[in-house]
């Protein structure tokens, strides 16, 4: 018995989470910006997608050799200025909507740019700070406890064994489809939140997609 949880232990210890769906999600974010007309952005809109993709490099380098302190550095850097960004280009473009200036279609596809990166950068960080972020996960393999309560956490191992979940830990994925919850429900759903850095920053996560869906979308179509 003791032989069978030392296997798992080990066998869990050896699965590297996969990284490449993070690193997609912040070079899209990027890309989003592109969408965007220029007033709406610090600089041209070529320029975060530039930066975070210079950024991604030495992300990557860091932890396939791994030092895990400078990979830490590089991601924070880089979900720092995508979430400086996002939040940029939406003040900016609240503090047009009274001139009226923008044509509805333009604003639309202003808004639907800014919902998803919202989307895609409070994923990122969920999944960069959950648990202590993907490099302590794989130290432990099992994932058992976290900021978020998923639910095969509450699973009963015998069943888990069953199956074959013994080893199950949070990939992007399940941290990308408990933001867009938040962002659509405006809060969690099958997920429950225990952190109180992850209720303050699904608080904020809800809040820029009800400005973005209910000010903006809303004012581009002629509702308000």
């Amino acid at each position: 018995m003791q032989d069978s949880a030392r296997r798992l232990t080990t066998q869990a210890r050896h699965q590297v989470e996969a990284r490449w769906p993070a690193l997609l999600a912040s070079l899209a974010s990027g890309l989003l910006f592109y969408a965007l007309p220029e007033y709406l952005t610090i600089g041209p809109g070529w320029l975060l997608f530039v930066i975070v993709a210079a950024l991604l490099i030495p992300t990557t380098l860091s932890q396939r050799t791994g030092r895990l302190d400078l990979n830490q550095i590089f991601a924070y850097t880089t979900l720092g200025v995508i979430t400086f960004a996002v939040v940029s280009s939406l003040t900016l473009l609240i503090l047009r909507l009274p001139g009226h200036k923008d044509p509805p279609v333009q604003l639309l596809r202003a808004a639907a740019a800014l919902w998803v990166s919202n989307v895609l950068v409070f994923a990122s960080w969920y999944w960069r700070l959950d648990g202590g972020g993907p490099n302590e996960r794989d130290k432990r393999g099992v994932h058992t406890d976290g900021a978020f309560l998923f639910p095969q956490m509450m699973i009963d191992p015998a069943r888990r064994r069953e199956m074959g979940e013994d080893t199950w830990s949070p990939g992007f994925v399940d941290y990308l489809f408990l933001a867009f919850n938040t962002s659509t429900a405006f809060s969690p759903t099958d997920v429950p939140v225990l952190s109180r850095w992850a209720k303050v920053m699904m608080i904020v996560q809800s809040l820029i997609s009800l400005a973005t869906v209910v000010l903006l979308a809303a004012r581009a179509v002629n509702i308000l």
